[in-house]
């Protein structure tokens, strides 16, 4: 049973998430002057009780008359401003505004409070380029702090909770009192953001050739697709294919009819070109978003060195101070924590129905009827499988919760595979008498029983999360959705929660006599048993060396006979070897590492070709474009994200999927049968889950006739329930 640990260890592959941030810089910097050159400000106190100032406006740039705003500092009130009527012209984003060229005057009365020295206040103002680059400044804020002059007037402090007499007093407690502007458009109820928080930029290379990369902004903001270039940095030869999802179409009175994305975008990249030798990857990303209803912001750049051995990404920009690290933004909570704990374990207990499991539980089952006649053993048996399989959730789960893995995804890793193939192998040769990992079952009294049971016992509840991992339950996926936008202590009870589910039912045969004494008495027939049971391991082997080849082709396969020849050589050598001196044992070593070496070799190999098009029977396969492509058309899709190592995901198809009846169901739908294939790494896919808050395949949407969004459906399909969704419109 040493070999499950090693598959453990290989199943929990270590990926750095990452981090960086970003900052404005403007595109023919070079043509554009500082905004504060641009617009300069003077101010002239001479006047007590007015300040005056004065922009002085440099040529081909002009200044909104109604973002200019005024507020006063510590003790220092403002009334309104007095400004000249602007130019009225119709803005493409602002609607109906007035400008000024060259040059404007404000005037501002103002009083101090006694005690006051200084004249403090804050300017803010805004314009814009008017010839190319055409671009708008963001909001610019100037603090001035001035000598009072004499003969100020001044008033005095109203007394702690005194009502303001009027209304204009009431609201200069709060800053100046707004000067009268063209309406606000849609969405400027707030002033811009800087660049830096409207669009946060951050890239992640998940393999050298797979990157992915993201903008988050706020409510309210959209970024342009086709305004988006990504650029390889000192590498000749190597291109930056992105791999757009389906986005907000937009009738743009600059850009016509384009694509933009609001919230959060994640953009899947190939790289293509030759790598080789580099660990360093520069990309450089220029974009260009807006505020919805409100200004444009100039075109930014942004240089990101992407690690490709680590996967970490760190960013600088070409202007501005070094990025700060931040946190993976969360998913919403859906449920609460008691209701995650509850379908946690429901779809735990559900686990052990599903067909991934059930060859290990034949080993638990085999333990069982060992201990059928005492109740301590039987105790033992449930106690030790039980610790085994929470123990392994914790594990698993902090490894998920940490590196922002998927559910599964461990599957997509050739090598853990064959590693899975080989211990499952290595676990039906022992079953079938070829090999005795401790002693055999007619030595139940023996020491060497009784010290190896409990260890076989928790190795057990190890395996049978390993194998669980691709499977997802009903219950499963919300409970784990919730795990991974929750607090760390709370996503772990969910996974606590899922080995308790996933034990149950061996604790309650444990611990309730009545269910104990259900089970047959041991005999001599357990040893047939036993035999029978290990061809579902063969099984299982013989599915996961087919999962292999479809990842990696016949190579694979060949390497992975191999491996099994070498470990079915181990396993007899080390039968041979019990009688024999410790030479002989440290032999077992070599063919040991003949069967490890395949599998090293494996990961090597090139991913298996797949199918990039529309297969024989109609099913097209996904693509974000295409996607688009369907939406835009006003097409009914359904879209099925699975995989061949997801039991589930065959599970769906023999029952529903691969029926006449849905195809019948489809063609009357008028609807696409699109289908996304998880069985290796897809960024593309990935982001696709994570947009469904989905923590694995399989993952099955429905987008009906139109632009409606698209409906999510259970993991676990039956016939009338997607009759039900692809009736609907």
């Amino acid at each position: 049973m040493r070999s499950i640990s090693l598959a453990l260890r290989v199943l929990l592959p270590m990926m750095l998430l990452f981090a960086s941030a970003s900052a404005v810089a403007q595109d023919d910097g070079d043509n554009l002057l500082p905004v504060t050159e641009a617009y300069k400000l003077s101010t002239d106190t001479s006047t007590p009780g007015v300040l005056k100032l004065h922009w002085t406006i440099a040529q081909d740039y002009y200044l909104y008359r109604g973002r200019m705003k005024f507020k006063g500092g510590d003790g220092i009130t403002l009334g309104e401003a007095s400004l000249p009527d602007g130019e009225k012209h119709h803005d493409e984003y602002l609607g109906d505004v007035e400008t000024y060229h060259h040059g404007v005057d404000a005037s501002i009365p103002y009083t101090a409070a006694p005690g006051t020295t200084r004249l403090a206040l804050s300017v803010q103002y805004q314009g814009c380029h008017e010839v190319e680059p055409k671009i708008c400044y963001p909001p610019h804020t100037e603090k001035l702090d001035l000598p009072l002059p004499a003969d100020v007037p001044q008033v005095a402090a109203p007394a702690p909770g005194a009502p303001a007499r009027t209304l204009g007093s009431a609201l200069s407690q709060f800053g100046s009192k707004p000067t009268p502007t063209e309406p606000a458009a849609p969405g400027m109820d707030a002033a811009p953001l800087p660049a830096e928080q409207a669009f946060h930029f951050e890239a992640l290379a998940r393999t050298p050739s797979d990157l992915l990369l993201r903008w988050t902004m706020p409510k309210g903001y959209y970024l342009y697709r086709d305004q988006t270039v990504l650029h390889a940095k000192g590498l000749d030869g190597v291109t930056l294919e992105p791999q757009w999802p389906a986005g907000t179409d937009k009738d743009d009175p600059h850009y016509g009819q384009t694509t933009v994305y609001f919230g959060q975008l994640e953009l899947p990249v190939k790289v293509q070109g030759n790598l080789d030798g580099h660990k360093q990857l520069e990309i450089e990303a220029s974009f260009q978003g807006c505020q919805d209803g409100g200004l444009c912001y100039p075109l930014m750049t942004q240089a990101v060195s992407v690690d490709l051995g680590g996967g970490v990404a760190t960013g600088t920009t070409t202007d501005g101070p070094a990025p700060q690290a931040r946190p993976a933004s969360s998913a919403p909570l859906d449920v609460s924590l008691w209701s995650a704990l509850l379908l946690a374990l429901g779809g735990g207990l559900v686990l052990n129905l599903m067909p991934c499991v059930l060859p290990v539980l034949s080993i638990k089952a085999i333990g069982l009827i060992e201990g059928g006649e005492s109740p301590a053993r039987r105790r033992g048996h449930a106690l030790m499988y039980s610790a085994g399989v929470m123990l392994s959730f914790i594990a698993l789960g902090l490894v998920i919760i940490s590196l922002k893995q998927a559910w599964g995804s461990q599957m997509q890793n050739p090598v853990v595979v064959a590693m899975l193939a080989l211990v499952m192998l290595a676990v039906a040769l022992s079953m079938s008498g070829v090999v005795q990992f401790g002693a055999s079952l007619g030595n139940t009294g023996s020491s060497l029983a009784n010290r190896s049971g409990p260890i076989g016992d928790f190795f057990t509840g190890v395996l049978a999360v390993v194998v669980a991992s691709p499977c997802t339950a009903p219950f499963m996926g919300t409970a784990l959705a919730y795990a991974f936008a929750a607090p760390t202590v709370n996503a772990l009870l969910v996974f606590v929660m899922l080995g308790l589910g996933l034990s149950l039912p061996f604790l309650a045969i444990g611990y309730i006599p009545a269910l104990g004494r259900l089970l047959p008495r041991p005999g001599a027939w357990m040893e047939t048993l036993k035999q029978v049971l290990a061809f579902p391991m063969y099984l299982a082997a013989a599915w996961l060396a087919w999962v292999l080849a479809n990842q990696r082709g016949a190579d694979a396969v060949g390497l992975l006979l191999v491996a099994a020849v070498m470990l079915s050589m181990t396993l007899w050598w080390f039968e041979r070897s019990r009688m024999r001196g410790p030479l002989s044992r440290i032999c077992v070593l070599l063919p040991l590492v003949l069967a490890i070496a395949p599998v090293y070799v494996m990961h090597r190999l090139p991913a298996a070709g797949r199918n990039s098009g529309a297969t024989a029977d109609g099913i097209v396969a996904f693509t974000p474009a295409k996607l688009e492509e369907l939406r835009k058309a006003g097409t009914p899709v359904f879209v099925d994200m699975t995989a061949d190592w997801c039991i589930t995901c065959k599970a769906n198809e023999h029952a529903v999927l691969d029926t006449d009846a849905f195809r019948a169901q489809l063609k009357q739908a008028g609807a696409v049968y699109m289908k996304g294939d998880w069985t290796n790494e897809d960024p593309a896919i990935t982001a696709f889950l994570q947009q469904y808050h989905t923590p694995g395949v399989p993952l099955y949407v429905y987008f009906p006739k139109g632009d409606g969004p698209g409906r999510k459906l259970p993991t676990v399909l039956t016939a009338s329930l997607v009759e039900r969704a692809l009736a609907q419109e």
